[in-house]
């Protein structure tokens, strides 16, 4: 299909809690290719499948491309094992939430096990702007917007 059209608040869909995935199949494999197309067309680093309104808990990122590396991953029912006391406040921006940022505080560290598209399990610690991105698209799948986080910082 490629990219799609990503979805913008208010879709109640941005808040919906999502479904683990069960069936590691072509289905999955084109949903990711989308996401991923979706995500550089958009200028994103991050792109959580409600954000294309599908409701699986999935997320695709790459936070060195706009740097010319590009390092592609992709998080099937991702879940943090661990994080930091340390923190870091970011400047966060969404691509469901277009002309606005907020700054948000995260555990710095994040160790996140996840699985494959062919679901084999990893584990992965994380540092810098991947955890906060991780942390980011992770909220997505649990119906959590960046803005929840105004005045925290």
């Amino acid at each position: 299909m490629g990219a799609r059209a990503v979805v913008t608040v208010p879709n109640p869909v941005l808040r919906e809690i999502c479904t683990p995935v069960e069936s590691f199949n072509q289905r999955l494999s084109d949903l990711t290719t989308d996401m991923l197309a979706t995500m550089y067309e958009a200028k994103g680093r991050g792109l959580a499948a409600p954000q294309i309104g599908v409701t699986d808990r999935i997320f695709v990122m790459d936070c060195t491309w706009k740097e010319g590396e590009t390092t592609p991953m992709v998080f099937v029912n991702p879940e943090i094992l661990s994080q930091s006391e340390e923190t870091s406040t970011y400047e966060e921006g969404c691509l469901s939430i277009p002309g606005q940022t907020t700054f948000v505080q995260r555990p710095a560290q994040v160790t996140v096990r996840w699985q494959t598209l062919e679901g084999d399990a990893r584990e992965d610690q994380f540092g810098g702007f991947a955890a906060t991105c991780i942390q980011h698209k992770l909220d997505h799948l649990n119906g959590v917007l960046c803005t929840d986080y105004e005045g925290q910082a």
